[in-house]
């Protein structure tokens, strides 16, 4: 099977690293990519989420399986597309990707399908938005109600702060907020059936101790050896299987990737959030962990079948993974600067780079063009392991006033 991977961040680099182990997948192309994905696949200069030119790709390299990475080609339609040519792609169609497209969508869909989540208002002037804010008290939680490349979520005790970001959006959904450790689980679906990934951890504060501003992600790990041993069976039971089945009664299936944010509160799990793709950075360990060819199960997703697949097989042990931002990331990220020790860092025993924002300048280094940088892993037989093999690798990095978070997985591995 030749497979096609459409992004060029973190995430698509662990797929395609993924695909490439699998022994039925003969080639693997990727649209736009990186430098670190250029090594294991060939690369297209063309837009993800430009539906007829990614037909058009598709149709030219001869893929049996079209991998959409990001979210906005899948708000955009850009499955519909391929569906309609014939060519088969793991992700949802416009309509259902609105789960993750519209927050007010998910929460109309919860509500239907009696899945537990926090309550919430939707808000489109700063009137409405104060009266929900004052209703559900501090800390306040102000959702853009659209994609915001994981940034449009603001969480904050001050109220000035709350108001000001619903100021900036065109319309916020508002909830009460909600208590406990967060978890995303990534499922599996084909419309009808559905198959959980391990459960993972991720780091959404820029600062260690979970302090500074939100972003897209600072570092992932699983497993997870303090959560409930119930916990996946707990989900798909109250959240997954109801989901599914109201998006199929909407006449809108639900084929691809669910992603499942939860809070684990002191009144049992609640749904923080529905992504219509894989996380990043939860991918990278989430993958890496995953022993089952990940092509066969992909392609179920679109053509039906995965309830009657073999139990998914898990490499034992930990992955911890740890992003390397560039200077000024969440706000204003510096580009151009050259990256060094990324050869030095891959020949850590148990530990590799994943490129998330790189590009080639002029004179073919590599160097830093987005927020999030590198994505490095590291694998262990435990958290502790794991972490340590993945901070010796980030150590062997240089980038100019690159940061990252020293405290990754550490609570975990300190509890295990």
């Amino acid at each position: 099977m030749i497979t096609l991977v459409l992004g060029g961040g973190g995430r698509e680099h662990a797929l395609v690293r993924a695909l490439s182990l699998d022994p039925d997948v003969t080639a693997v192309h990727c649209a736009p990519g990186n430098p670190g994905i250029a090594d294991l696949a060939e690369l297209h200069p063309v837009d993800p989420a430009d539906g007829g030119a990614v037909a058009d790709l598709a149709e030219r390299v001869g893929a049996g399986l079209v991998v959409i990475g990001p979210e906005a080609p899948l708000v955009a339609g850009v499955a519909d597309e391929l569906r309609a040519r014939g060519i088969p792609v793991f992700g949802p169609g416009r309509e259902a990707a609105r789960l993750e497209g519209s927050k007010a969508f998910a929460k109309e869909v919860m509500e239907a399908a009696g899945v537990p989540t926090a309550r919430a208002r939707v808000c489109v002037t700063e009137a409405e938005a104060a009266e929900a804010l004052k209703e559900f008290g501090a800390p306040h939680v102000v959702k853009d109600d659209g994609l915001a490349a994981g940034k449009g979520v603001v969480v904050t005790d001050d109220l000035e702060t709350a108001l000001r970001h619903a100021r900036a959006c065109d319309r916020v959904v508002i909830e009460e907020y909600l208590d406990g450790p967060e978890v995303s689980l990534f499922v599996l679906c084909d419309g009808v059936d559905a198959v959980p990934l391990l459960p993972a951890q991720d780091f959404k504060r820029a600062l260690d101790g979970d302090e500074g501003p939100n972003t897209g992600g600072m570092g992932a790990y699983t497993p997870l050896p303090w959560a409930p041993e119930d916990l996946v069976a707990q989900v798909m039971a109250a959240v997954v299987r109801p989901t599914l089945a109201e998006m199929a009664r909407r006449g809108t299936p639900y084929q691809g990737l669910l992603y499942v944010g939860l809070a684990l509160t002191s009144r049992g799990p609640r749904v923080v959030e529905f992504n219509a793709r894989f996380g990043d950075p939860e991918t990278q360990v989430v993958l890496d962990r995953l022993a089952t060819p990940l092509g066969s199960l992909l392609l179920a997703t679109d053509t039906g079948g995965l309830g009657a697949l073999p139990e998914l097989r898990w490499h034992p042990g930990a992955a911890v993974t740890v992003v390397v931002a560039a200077e000024g990331y969440p706000g204003t990220p510096a580009k151009g600067d050259v990256i060094t020790g990324l050869d030095a860092a891959n020949a850590v025993e148990g530990a590799y780079v994943l490129h998330a924002g790189t590009s080639r300048d002029a004179d073919g280094r590599i160097v830093a063009s987005g927020g999030r940088v590198l994505s490095v892993v590291g694998t262990g037989e435990d958290l502790e392991a794991a972490r340590e093999r993945a901070y010796a690798a980030v150590a062997e990095i240089g980038l100019r006033g690159a940061h990252h978070r020293s405290d990754i997985a550490e609570a975990a591995a300190r509890n295990t």
